[in-house]
C-alpha cells in the first residue's frame, strides 16, 4: 500500500554506499515513492542497476539531466524528506557551504523537505576539526545528523565513523516525518552523552548475551523455528560495548552483522544454546537472556527429507520439552551475579500482559524481565521495539520506545538503576 510519501536517498562515494541499498529498500517496502539522487563517485561503488531494481526508479546523476523538466530543482522541490546515506566528510562539507556543482547539491538546495543525514568515514575524518564545524552548522540549521556509530571501518580501522545501520537511519527519518524526536541521533556517540556514558559505566564487566531464535530440525531440511532476527539482542551487545563491558554473544541464526568487538558463540537449537550459555555463565556478571527459544523439539530426527508421498495428506509430531534455559542460568548462579530475561507475548490488553509478565518473572526467578508485545507485525525483525522492564515484585521500573539500540541503552540503564549487587556506578570515571 502507497503512503503516498516522496523520498529521496542521496548517496555519496563511500564504501558504505552498499548499506545504502537497504536504506532504499525499506523505505520501498514501507510503500513509499524512492527516488534516489547518488554522484559520481557513489555509483563507483554501488551499481546502477541495482539501485533502480530496488527503489523501482531511474537513478539520477546528471546535473543536465531532465533540462526540459528542470529535474535539477524538480527533485527537491516534490520530496517529502532527503535522506544521505552514506554522508562522506566532503559530502557533508558540501552541503554546509551550500555548493551545488552537482544534481544531490542542487536537490537539496531547491527543497524545502526535512534533511537527514548518515555520516560515514574514518575516525580521524570525523574528529577533524573542520567536520565537526560542518556537522554543528547543519545541527543549527535543524538537519538531523544519523551516527556515525562505533564500530569496525575500512581495513584494519575501528572507531567512531561508521555508518549506523539502515534500520537505525530509517527509524530516525520516520520519526522526523512524524514530528518527532529522532530515536536515536549521532549512534553510540550520541547514547554515551545522553546516557552519561563517558565513564564506561559498564567498565570491567563481563555481560553475557544471548540473541535470535533457535531452530530444531524436523528432517535435513526442515525446522521448527520462530520469527526472531536478533536484531535487539545484538543491539544490546553493541550498547554494552559501547559502554566498556566484555561481551560473550551467544547468537542463534542471526539476520543482521554481528557486532564488532564481541566474542560470538553460533548456535543452531535450543540445545546448543543452553550448552554455550551454561559454559560461559561462571564469569559473567550480568546475563541477558534475548534468544527466542523453542519450547518445544521434534523427539525423533528423521534421518532423510520427509517425503509426501510417503507420509500422506497428515502428518502427526510427537513433540518433547526443551530445557527452561532462562531458569537453569537462575539455578546455578554465582553470588552477585545479575540475570535478566525476555518475555515476548502476543496478548493486546496491557494490563493481561503485564500479567503475564509478573507470573512469568516469579516461575523463573530472574532479576529483571523485559517484557514486549509481538505479532504479525511487531517485535520480531522490526526497526524498533516498545518494551516494559519488571523487577522481582512485578513492579514496572521502565518503559521505552524507539530503534532496538536506544531501547537496549534503556536495558543497561534500568539495571545500572536497580542497584542490583553493587553494579550501579554512582561516581563518573574521569
Amino acid at each position: 500500500m502507497s503512503t503516498g510519501r516522496r523520498i529521496v536517498v542521496g548517496i555519496t562515494g563511500g564504501i558504505a554506499a552498499y548499506k545504502a541499498v537497504n536504506v532504499v529498500r525499506a523505505f520501498v517496502l514501507l510503500g513509499d515513492d524512492v527516488h534516489v539522487v547518488a554522484t559520481e563517485a557513489a555509483l563507483r561503488f554501488v551499481g546502477r542497476p541495482t539501485l533502480e531494481a530496488i527503489s523501482r526508479n531511474p537513478v539520477h546523476t546528471d546535473l543536465y539531466e531532465g533540462v526540459a523538466e528542470v529535474r535539477h530543482v524538480a527533485i527537491g522541490q516534490s520530496a517529502d524528506l532527503i535522506v544521505i546515506a552514506p554522508a562522506t566528510a566532503n559530502s557533508i562539507a558540501k552541503i554546509a557551504l551550500g555548493l551545488a556543482d552537482d544534481l544531490l547539491g542542487n536537490t537539496i538546495l531547491a527543497s524545502t523537505a526535512p534533511l537527514v543525514i548518515a555520516p560515514a568515514m574514518h575516525t580521524e575524518m570525523w574528529n577533524n576539526p573542520a567536520t565537526q564545524a560542518n556537522v554543528a552548522t547543519l545541527r543549527a540549521r535543524g538537519v538531523t545528523i544519523v551516527g556515525p556509530g562505533i564500530g569496525r571501518l575500512t581495513g584494519a580501522d575501528s572507531g567512531p565513523g561508521r555508518m549506523e545501520e539502515p534500520d537505525t537511519i530509517v527509524a530516525a527519518a520516520l520519526a522526523v516525518l512524524d514530528g518527532q524526536d529522532p530515536p536515536v541521533q549521532d549512534g553510540a556517540i550520541q547514547d554515551r552523552a545522553t546516557h552519561n556514558l563517558a565513564g564506561q559505566d559498564l567498565a570491567g564487566r563481563q555481560v553475557l548475551i544471548s540473541a535470535g531464535g533457535t531452530r530444531e530440525p524436523l528432517d535435513p531440511v526442515r525446522f521448527l523455528g520462530n520469527r526472531s532476527s536478533g536484531r535487539q539482542g545484538v543491539a544490546l551487545a553493541e550498547a554494552a560495548i559501547a559502554r566498556g563491558a566484555t561481551v560473550t554473544l551467544v547468537a542463534a541464526h542471526l539476520e543482521v552483522p554481528e557486532p564488532a568487538g564481541v566474542t560470538v558463540h553460533n548456535v543452531s537449537t535450543a540445545l546448543e544454546l543452553q550448552r554455550d550459555l551454561q559454559a560461559a555463565a561462571f564469569a559473567a556478571d550480568i546475563i541477558i537472556m534475548a534468544a527466542a527459544v523453542a519450547d518445544y523439539r521434534p523427539a525423533e530426527v528423521q534421518a532423510g527429507k520427509i517425503k509426501k508421498n510417503v507420509a500422506g495428506d497428515r502428518v502427526s509430531l510427537d513433540l518433547v520439552q526443551n530445557p527452561d534455559v532462562l531458569a537453569g542460568l537462575v539455578d546455578h548462579r554465582r553470588p552477585g551475579q545479575v540475570i535478566v530475561g525476555f518475555a515476548a507475548e502476543t496478548e493486546p490488553d496491557d494490563a493481561l500482559r503485564r500479567d503475564l509478565g509478573r507470573t512469568k518473572i516469579q516461575r523463573k526467578g530472574c532479576d529483571l524481565l523485559v517484557l514486549n508485545r509481538v505479532g504479525w507485525t511487531e517485535g520480531f525483525a522490526t526497526v524498533g521495539n516498545t518494551i516494559e522492564v519488571l523487577d522481582r515484585a512485578g513492579d514496572i521500573v521502565m518503559e521505552a520506545s524507539g530503534t532496538k539500540l536506544s531501547v537496549a541503552h534503556r536495558i543497561l540503564d534500568s539495571i545500572l538503576d536497580s542497584g542490583l549487587n553493587g553494579l550501579r556506578q554512582d561516581t563518573p570515571v574521569a
